[in-house]
């Protein structure tokens, strides 16, 4: 199990991206194969983490699989630029199908199901920034994401590395998405 503090913000494209995968290329950035997500997210009976922003979630990505949780938001965890920070708590599974006995578990302590998330992400890494990515999601019912992320076991300098990163993007004039994927796919299906 493994803690770390993410800082991340996700703004709205209105195409599919290819523009600015062009730009992460001539800016030394290496696109690594894309993936397919399938995440479970969860809430507690007696709690509503739709209300609370937390996060519960079952992830499966080819033949891996691992619970996270990520706490409530508060006035500290969320900024009003949309810039989110939380300590992010993983446990990887020992494989794929094992996500399928860590369902059942959540399942039989009384956690609720929420919704399934699928989205096809291609995370950019640039190899002499660590602990940086951005990935462009494209997430079913919710449309296509551009996500900047550092992690780092401290946030200190995270929230500017991440501006830095989205100016050289020139995606600052992008809408920010302060709802994680599981609230925008929720709100397509209710529509």
């Amino acid at each position: 199990m493994t803690e770390t503090t993410e800082v991340e913000r996700k703004r709205e494209l209105p195409d599919d991206g290819s523009g600015i995968t062009r730009l992460l290329a001539e800016l030394g950035y290496r696109p690594e194969a894309p993936v397919t997500e399938e995440d479970t997210y969860y809430s507690r009976p007696d709690i509503d983490y739709m209300q609370t922003v937390e996060c519960l979630r079952v992830r499966r990505r080819g033949d891996f699989a691992e619970i996270t949780y990520k706490p409530a938001s508060n006035g500290t965890t969320h900024r009003e630029d949309d810039m989110v920070s939380k300590v992010e708590t993983n446990a990887v599974l020992a494989g794929a199908a094992q996500a399928i006995s860590a369902e059942r578990l959540l399942q039989n302590i009384g956690m609720r199901e929420l919704v399934r998330v699928v989205k096809t992400r291609v995370t950019h890494r640039h190899p002499e920034i660590p602990g940086v990515s951005v990935s462009i999601d494209t997430v079913a019912g919710a449309g296509v994401f551009v996500e900047t992320e550092v992690v780092r076991a401290a946030p200190d300098g995270a929230a500017e590395l991440v501006e830095e990163i989205e100016k050289a993007l020139g995606i600052v004039g992008h809408p920010t998405v302060s709802l994680p994927y599981r609230d925008l796919v929720l709100g397509q299906a209710e529509r």
